[in-house]
Formats: structure tokens, sequence, C-alpha cells
């Protein structure tokens, strides 16, 4: 199979496989780019990986007049900056010993026992400056089939690194299309569920954000409940109302949003267990404080913005397993440009102090329930 894509031919990429073909080495792109573009999806970062080592590519990078940064020299990788694009290379590596995220690695000279380290079989595909896909441990069938499988024997993947068991659900809600999910990787997940416990909130944090943003992420976070992973990292958590969800912001036309939808999950403990930025915690005890009232859209509108409040409309809609309600949705976008006709320097100086906010407020209060029609005198002539 051959990858063919504008991005394949530019200059500096190119120029970065002539460094290595003149100095008599080889370069493959690697992972993500080549996976994406055997199925047709958006490529974003170009790794490649080398048969060179990490002095020998500071060497090539010299004589072709590129830049070369050790990144992560140690682990064999450096950043080779060609025209002011950076693309990083990674010497080709065979785990030694691993502990859990790190592992002693050692350089090879194979491109198999490279594969073999590698997480998934469709991130173990390979890729020349010709677009050739090589794929030394028979990955092409699965990623051409959509198939998340891990590489090699998946108890052993998972045990190299336990956030593995988040990255096969994120993968698949990814990639997985419309198949179900590998019988084999979701038992092995199941029997190293306790793993989960020994990493780094701000990974499973991360993790969960990526998972809950790709187009269908319902099937595979039901997948996470029936073996238990979902109540792991997030206790309580129901996934009921995200396919729906899903389904209305597809109507809607909202783009997806992890807080949105982690939302509709429920669940307890989410700052702590996702170690959620503060930005995130306020956005999402907005939207579940704000699901269960009887606030009207356009009132929510105007106190929380357009985006929050057509959240909130989603959000109700999903809870109740009820259409999407597009006059709501009209009303929250309406709202949210509404602007109080008076201001404070009003009610001066008859009132003052804590009674100036709490007649400021009054008055805002029956502005709101008069759907925002009532003008500027009519408030004031509210005032006795």
């Amino acid at each position: 199979m051959r990858i063919d894509a504008p991005w394949l031919h530019a200059a500096p990429l190119q120029e970065v496989f002539a460094a290595f073909r003149d100095a008599g080495h080889s370069a493959w792109l690697v992972g993500g780019a080549v996976r994406n573009a055997v199925l047709d999806e958006p490529v974003g970062d170009l790794d490649l990986a080398t048969d060179a080592t990490p002095d020998q590519m500071a060497q090539l990078a010299r004589a072709a007049g590129i830049k070369a940064v050790p990144t992560g020299a140690d682990h064999g990788t450096m950043t080779l900056i060609a025209e002011g694009v950076p693309h990083e290379v990674t010497t080709f590596r065979r785990d030694v010993e691993t502990f859990g995220r790190r592992a002693q690695v050692a350089f090879t000279q194979e491109m198999a026992e490279d594969a073999r380290r590698r997480d998934f079989t469709m991130n173990a595909l390979y890729a020349g400056s010709d677009g050739v896909v090589i794929d030394p441990l028979g990955g092409l069938p699965d990623t051409l089939a959509r198939r998340v499988r891990f590489v090699g024997d998946a108890h052993q993947r998972i045990a190299e690194d336990y956030l593995r068991i988040l990255r096969f659900f994120r993968f698949h809600a990814f990639y997985g299309g419309d198949r179900g999910i590998d019988a084999e990787g979701l038992a092995a997940v199941a029997a190293h569920l306790d793993g989960l416990d020994s990493l780094a909130r701000e990974r499973v944090g991360a993790e969960m954000r990526r998972l809950l943003v790709a187009p269908h992420p319902a099937p595979a976070v039901a997948a996470m409940a029936q073996v238990g992973a979902l109540a792991r990292v997030l206790p309580g958590a129901d996934m009921r109302a995200l396919a729906l969800l899903v389904h209305l912001e597809r109507e809607a036309g909202i783009t997806p949003d992890p807080m949105r939808r982690l939302a509709a999950l429920g669940g307890d403990g989410a700052r702590e267990r996702l170690r959620l930025s503060n930005a995130d915690c306020a956005q999402l005890d907005l939207l579940r404080g704000e699901v269960g009232t009887t606030t009207g859209a356009a009132e929510l509108g105007y106190r929380h913005g357009r985006a929050a409040a057509q959240d909130i409309v989603l959000l109700r809609s999903a809870n109740l397993d009820t259409p999407l309600d597009l006059a709501a949705m009209d009303a929250a976008a309406t709202g949210s440009k509404a602007v109080l006709p008076i201001k404070a320097r009003d009610l001066m100086p008859d009132f003052q102090g804590a009674a100036l906010g709490a007649r400021l407020k009054a008055l805002e209060e029956r502005w709101v329930a008069s759907g925002f029609a009532m003008t500027r005198q009519q408030l004031l002539d509210e005032i006795p």
C-alpha cells in the first residue's frame, strides 16, 4: 500500500529524508501520521523512526545544514528542524526492562524490534519518503478494518504501562468505527483494572478529556462501564445520557466539549480524580448545577452566555431523553445578547450601599421576567 498526500511531498520533510539517505541511513514516518493517512483521517504531528543513533543523527544533520536539537537523546530522540519545521526522529529501540511509564531501552537496527514495543498494531506502521507502507507486524489489516488490537500479548502490553487501558478505549472511540471492541484486549483490560489506581491523576484526566472529544465516544465508554474501568476512574458515572447527548450535538451542529460530556456522565469527585483545572471545574459545576433547575433558556443565556446556556439545554434533553429543543437553543442565543438597560448610577443618590445593590437586583429580575422587554424608563418608573 502507498499513501499519498501533499504533506508527504513538503520540502522540509523531504529534506530530512534526503539527509538520512545521503548519510547512508534510512528514516521512516511512523505511528499516527501513517495510521491516519491509511484511514484517510486528518494528520497531525509527523514522527519518524530511523536506524541512525542520536550521534549519527547530529552528524548527518550538520552535514545537511539542518539544525538538530537533542530533545531526548538518552532515549534516542532528536528534533531536526528543516526550513523552520521541527521533525521528531527516534532511533529504533527495543525494551530491555519496563517500569510502568518508563522503560530501559536499547538501540537496535531492526524495525520489527521497534514495532514490537508499540502499543497497538495500527501504531506499528511505517512509511518511507515514497509513501510505501511497511507493515512489520501485520497491522495493516487491523488498521483498514479499524480494529484496535494490542501488539503481541495484550496482558504484557498493559502491564508495561497501565495508561494503555485508557488509550485502548480512546483509540476505539476515535478509530473503532461501528465494529465491536476487541474481545482479547477487553479481557486483558478487565484483568488489570487495579493498575489504574497506580496512575497519576493528571494522566488519567488527560486521557479522559481526549476520549470524550471523540466523534463517537459512547460505545467506548459503554465498554469501559461493562468491564468496570469507568467505575475505577469516575465512581458513580452513568453513561446512559452520553449517546443521546452526542446525537443532539450533531443535530445542533455543536462542537464536542469534554466538560459537557463529563457533565452528562455524572460521577463523584471529578475534580480530584481527573485533576481538572479551575476553569474546567467552574464549567462543570455550572452545567451540573443548572441542568436540574427550571431557569429558562433565555435567562441562562443572559446570565451565563450562549455556549453554557446551550450546553445546559442539550444536557436537559439528553437527561430526559427528549428531542432537541430548537426554540430553547434560539432563546439561549437571544438571551446572551440582552443588556440590562439601567445601571447603578441611574438609582443614585436615592439608593446607596446595600440598598442600591438590592434595588438594582430586583429591577433586573423584573426585566428578565418580562422577557427583556421592559425599557429603561419603565424600569425607572418601578422605583418608589
